[in-house]
């Protein structure tokens, strides 16, 4: 009787928008590999047959979700966090290599890709730990472990030569600062990344040089750092010396295609045929659609074929070609007011667990969302990963249908003492 209540108390507003976002996505794909010979939408032998049915089987898994109790989610997180690493370690040993990726399980002719469902469990494994008893994100041991249970999957997927989805892992952390962990760690985590990148732009001294001027800055305009004198030299120090391992890290961390990406994205070299193919044409597509776009089915960007992977990492550049600058705000529009809503959710939740949840899914879908379009507008560099509910492929809709659903249970559950 609970489960039938809480399938009643489902928020209807994520329902719409979810149900909004996949059959936009599902015609954008249909746009996006349109030919004459093939002109049947539901026809099963092309992408968009296919999604369909990817679709289909999304709906039902979001039902079964719904009718589990809500209190399972909580009781067996760690389990399902393990089979999830398991399912990280099996792909690397049988896995199937894809685009230089060993992170596929191939079955008959459909890939599964473990690393996108194994979000869901680190989500629910990070909301476990974040809720156990004593556990204080002020104390070194316990952030120690967080990133513990975030950095694993993480790892693996990088064994995997997929850093992109790698990448995605790193967005838990800011699940951390709702619950207590220090901005500092934040502003430094946001002061390295910067240093990174001059350090690339600029010669290594000139990077250690601004450093320097800007301690000296800190302590004329800002006397309460006189107090700490010797940890803001210490912080110094330490980032003039990370200048040093910047160049190392990036030719030897990095793949050559991935090197090649961010040299384009900073304006290190240009590379129209190569690396920044991809890229250039998508702005060319987007660009194009001006206003109101060309129409469905009209882009010449789209129907030529000029953009790669039109269908996937960049179906945005489908809808900026055919539906133009507001066709584009609308489906941004869409997935911001989905996040607003998850974390307006997340704040009434009377358990903790739900709301950490709650959190980690508005953090990953953030992440998609503003990597996936940044890529096809030339401002995030190109590392794969699709766009939530638009992108072709069943393994990325299933993965954030079980991530959203799972929260929505939560929710229409959130009476009940998890």
């Amino acid at each position: 009787m609970r489960n039938k209540k809480g399938i009643y108390n489902i928020d209807k507003v994520s329902i719409i928008l979810f149900f909004v976002l996949v059959f936009l996505g599902w015609i954008n794909i249909y746009a996006a590999v349109y030919n004459e010979d093939h002109k049947n939408i539901f026809d099963i032998s092309q992408r968009y047959g296919k999604q369909l049915i990817w679709i289909g089987a999304s709906i039902i898994l979001g039902f079964i979700i719904l009718m589990i109790d809500a209190k399972f989610f909580s009781t067996f997180s760690y389990l399902i966090y393990g089979i999830g690493i398991i399912s990280l370690l099996a792909v690397l040993l049988v896995g199937k290599e894809i685009a230089g990726s060993r992170s596929w399980f191939q079955i008959g002719s459909f890939g599964i890709q473990p690393a996108e469902f194994a979000k869901f469990a680190t989500n629910l494994a990070l909301a476990k730990f974040l809720t156990s008893r004593d556990v204080n994100l002020k104390k070194f041991k316990f952030i120690f472990k967080a990133l513990v249970i975030i950095g694993i999957p993480s790892f693996l997927i990088l064994l995997q030569h997929d850093m992109g989805s790698a990448l995605v892992y790193t967005v838990f952390i800011l699940v951390l600062y709702r619950e207590g962990l220090s901005g500092s760690i934040l502003i430094i985590g946001v002061i390295t990344a910067m240093i990174f990148i001059f350090t690339l732009l600029l010669n290594k001294f000139i990077v250690i040089g601004i450093i320097a001027a800007i301690t000296f800055l800190i302590f004329i305009f800002f006397k309460n750092t006189r107090k700490n004198i010797l940890p803001v030299i210490g912080l110094s120090i330490l980032m003039s010396v990370f200048t040093f391992s910047v160049d190392y890290a990036f030719e030897n961390a990095l793949e050559h295609h991935q090197k090649k990406r961010i040299n384009v994205l900073l304006g290190i070299e240009k590379d129209l045929h190569g690396a920044g193919y991809n890229v250039n044409q998508s702005k060319i597509a987007i660009g194009s659609g001006g206003l109101t776009g060309k129409g469905f089915l009209k882009g010449t960007q789209t129907k030529y074929n000029f953009v790669p992977e039109q269908s996937t990492d960049f179906i945005f550049s489908t809808v900026g070609e055919e539906w133009g600058f507001w066709g584009c705000s609308t489906v941004i529009i869409l997935l911001l007011s989905l996040m607003i809503r998850i974390i307006k959710l997340a704040e009434r939740q009377r358990s903790a667990f739900a709301r950490i949840y709650g959190y980690g899914l508005a953090s990953v879908l953030f992440f998609h969302f503003l990597i996936n379009i940044g890529m096809t507008i030339g401002i995030t560099p190109v590392i794969g990963i699709p766009l939530p509910f638009f992108s072709y492929g069943g393994s990325s809709l299933w993965a954030f249908t079980i991530l959203l659903f799972i929260f929505l249970k939560l929710d229409a559950a959130r009476l009940d003492v998890l």
